[in-house]
């Protein structure tokens, strides 16, 4: 969560800005053996971190997901 909403901004642009660069994944597997990503900003700071995937290929489908979405995706502002 965010005590500013103009953190939020700012976390939603950055992932918005980095989520088309594959670089900027990084393809992780969790002690109890399923798979997830981080997202990190360019200045190598988390800026989001997936769900648990059973498989490296649901994981992978799952950064797809991000990629072709999250460029153009509605933001709702559920503070008003």
């Amino acid at each position: 969560g965010y005590t500013a909403k103009h953190n939020c901004i700012k976390a939603i642009e950055a992932v918005r800005k980095n989520c088309g660069n594959d670089a900027k994944y990084d393809r992780r597997k969790a002690k109890n053996k399923q798979f997830y990503f981080t997202l990190k900003a360019a200045n190598g700071q988390i800026i989001a971190t997936s769900e648990m995937y059973t498989t490296i290929t649901a994981r992978d489908n799952g950064i797809d997901a991000i990629k072709k979405n999250a460029p153009d995706a509605e933001i709702l502002d559920l503070t008003k």
